[in-house]
């Protein structure tokens, strides 16, 4: 018996298969045969779906005919205690995220730092109390926007391994602006989570976690930050095992 847990992005689909709480294997934008024949390989017997696109309901009928199915909102069961003004209009992936930081660090201060196409920043305290977050532009959102806000800027690919404080030509002070800015800001949000939350414990996930997971490595918080690429699929999952308690 497994779980079944499918978070449907923008760009792509992800579809996890757990044993208890052990990710055992991972699928990328399954059809709904495809999907279909998970269910019965894996033996799934509980499943659960976060998307905010009306793609969803293709996967709904086979779930709810051949699992436990659940659809993840923020008004799920969790043990989080949201204190967000609007939770409607809460980012299902960011949810997810301090679901996941609370169950792998139960009774502990936790930032959840997701860079994706934009970067998150979410704290859940020690007691499972989420008040809020902010949301900034990603780093190939940054370098799109300079060139499509501008008449002569280029279009800049990332580049991860540029290194220096500042660029030689147009294009590397484009990466330099981009890349020491973002950096500069990622480094002033865990300062300030630092100064209110004790004994913060970091978490990193997202596309581009490997970029800031390298600088991060380097710096003095290192003792207290963790990548953990699969956070909002194990945020999900929790759900699941908090929904049948």
């Amino acid at each position: 018996m497994a779980n079944l847990v499918i978070d449907i992005g923008n760009s792509r689909s992800k579809f996890a298969v757990f044993d208890n709480r052990k990710l055992v294997e991972i699928f990328t934008d399954l059809n709904l045969d495809q999907m279909e024949s998970l269910i019965s390989k894996f033996d799934i017997q509980k499943s659960i779906l976060s998307s905010v696109s009306k793609t969803a309901e293709i996967f709904e009928g086979v779930l709810k005919n051949k699992t436990q199915y659940i659809r993840f909102s923020t008004g799920i069961k969790s043990a989080i205690n949201i204190k967000y003004k609007t939770p409607q209009t809460l980012g299902l992936d960011r949810f997810a995220g301090v679901i996941a930081a609370n169950a792998i660090y139960p009774e502990k201060n936790c930032l959840v730092i997701d860079a994706g196409t934009c970067i998150t920043y979410d704290a859940v305290d020690e007691s499972g109390n989420y008040t809020g977050g902010s949301i900034s532009p990603g780093l190939n959102m940054r370098l799109k926007a300079m060139h499509d806000q501008t008449g002569r800027l280029p279009l800049v690919e990332l580049n991860e391994n540029f290194i220096g404080e500042e660029g030689t030509d147009t294009a590397s002070a484009i990466l330099s602006g981009v890349i020491n800015g973002t950096w500069g800001e990622v480094l002033a949000f865990i300062n300030n989570y630092n100064s209110r939350y004790a004994n913060l414990q970091i978490l990193l996930c997202g596309g581009d976690a490997n970029f800031f997971d390298t600088r991060l490595k380097s710096s003095i918080f290192a003792h207290t930050y963790k990548t953990e690429p699969h956070l909002v699929l194990i945020g999900l999952n929790e759900v699941i095992h908090r929904y049948n308690d």
